[in-house]
């Protein structure tokens, strides 16, 4: 098979769909999974309910780590295979996978020694709930390893363009455990544990079955010391600016809370309806990474910034169709998480910005995905930094002092999303992120 011809064809919506659609369904598998575990281990009662919420919160970080590194290695597999070298491409997830693997270990020894005060931090001190916790925690560490090696053979997968296999090797293992998990946990007589081991058979057969597609392409898989440092360093600046967006959002929660709580309440209610959009606009911006690393792997600049407009413009388009959405449910979809007029009077407060901001989310999103492709995170990581500095931490802080309310966060974030936007127009248009060649 010619793979450059493989990897550089046109990239019609039909070919980004392809790409993008199966992204969409692996991005979906975990949190549907955790739902499922949610409602399970709820009706155990309300200490083992809050040891999930405690104990999942060190899983969900871990999980980010892993997106922050399937998206690093993505772009770098994808530039090799548009230049046409699809062993190079997979020799690049080799070397994430051994970083994966090696981050994953350390979670879980680290988990073992550390699980107990780290419960009993996130949980305000000793008890029940703390304690619970930290046994939960301690067992689905075991999971990490598995979990991280996912995500690196997400990345390399993508790279390659095949994202038939991914979708197979996430949504069975899910599939598993989300029978097992009330199996375990009630038949089973282990409770809050049966989550635990539910959760570690789904992540390492996962982990196992992207190995396992490794060892299949028959290359090298002896660790590249040269390599994997610098897939560190894109992961650093990926790292970097995620925390950015973790410490404005939760800012924004703080200041929310402040308000009251029928306040903090709307603004649970629309941050959680605005991270389920960023998901789905995610697989868009999944298939601009492969897509557009691969033109620039075959030295295809041209064909690079021409995918990168239509990639803008679909993302534009999935925008206008979520807010529209958005726009009609106004006045039901909040209360189909709260009872309380309150916290729906609050809701429509912050809906209207939250409508307006979704056509622009959706072209700064895949433009994202543009630049994550073309290797182009440094540029990302200060634009995120200066962006939510210079923007959102002021706004929203600001709201508060003037006491603004929840309008005044929710206009906040929209200056965070127009000041990305402007900054990557501007970047598209000047090119200097369509650097071609194999590496970046």
């Amino acid at each position: 098979m010619n793979h450059a011809a493989t990897a550089h064809r046109p990239a019609s919506p039909r070919r980004i769909a392809a790409l993008a659609l199966p992204a969409l369904v692996v991005l979906a598998a975990e949190p549907l999974y955790v739902l499922v575990d949610t409602a399970v281990v709820g009706h155990l009662g309300r200490v083992p309910l809050a040891a999930l919420a405690v104990g999942g919160t060190v899983m969900t970080l871990t999980a980010w780590v892993g997106t922050v590194v399937a998206y690093g290695t993505t772009g770098r597999a994808a530039r090799r295979f548009g230049a046409g070298d699809r062993a190079a491409a997979v020799a690049e997830g080799v070397q994430s996978s051994w970083l994966a693997f090696g981050v994953g270990l350390l979670i879980a020894i680290g988990m073992q020694v550390g699980g107990g005060a780290l419960a009993r931090t996130l949980a305000g001190g000793g008890g029940e709930v703390a304690d619970a916790a930290a046994q939960w925690l301690r067992i689905a560490a075991l999971g990490a390893p598995g979990l991280l090696l996912a995500a690196a053979g997400n990345g390399w997968l993508r790279g390659v363009q095949d994202t038939r296999r991914p979708l197979f090797f996430v949504l069975g293992p899910n599939l598993l455990s989300a029978l097992l998990c009330p199996l375990l946990v009630y038949p089973g007589g282990l409770g809050l544990v049966g989550s635990a081991v539910a959760n570690v058979v789904a992540q390492t057969l996962c982990g196992v079955l992207f190995a396992a597609a490794l060892v299949g392409e028959r290359v090298s898989l002896r660790p590249q010391p040269r390599v994997i440092r610098q897939q560190l360093v894109l992961s650093r600046d990926l790292l970097i600016r995620g925390l950015a967006f973790q410490a404005s959002f939760l800012s924004a929660t703080a200041v929310a809370a402040r308000f009251g709580a029928a306040a903090v309440g709307a603004h649970q209610i629309a941050l959680q309806l605005w991270f389920f959009t960023a998901l789905v606009l995610d697989a868009l911006a999944i298939a601009a990474q492969s897509l557009v690393g691969a033109a620039l792997g075959a030295g295809d600049d041209a064909g690079a910034r021409a995918l990168a407009r239509r990639i803008g413009l679909l993302g534009g388009v999935c925008g206008v169709a979520f807010a529209l959405l958005v726009a009609a449910g106004a006045g039901v979809v909040p209360s189909w998480f709260s009872s309380d007029q309150g916290v729906r009077e609050q809701a429509m407060v912050a809906w209207p910005w939250f409508v307006v901001m979704l056509p622009l989310a959706g072209v700064v999103f895949a433009l994202d995905g543009v630049l994550i492709g073309a290797g182009d995170v440094r540029y990302l990581r200060n634009l995120t930094i200066v962006a939510a500095l210079g923007g959102f931490l002021p706004a929203i802080w600001l709201a508060y002092a003037l006491n603004l309310g929840l309008g005044g966060i929710w206009a906040g974030l929209t200056v965070f999303v127009v000041i990305r936007l402007v900054a990557l127009l501007l970047r598209l248009r000047n090119g200097r992120w369509a650097v071609t060649g194999a590496v970046r």
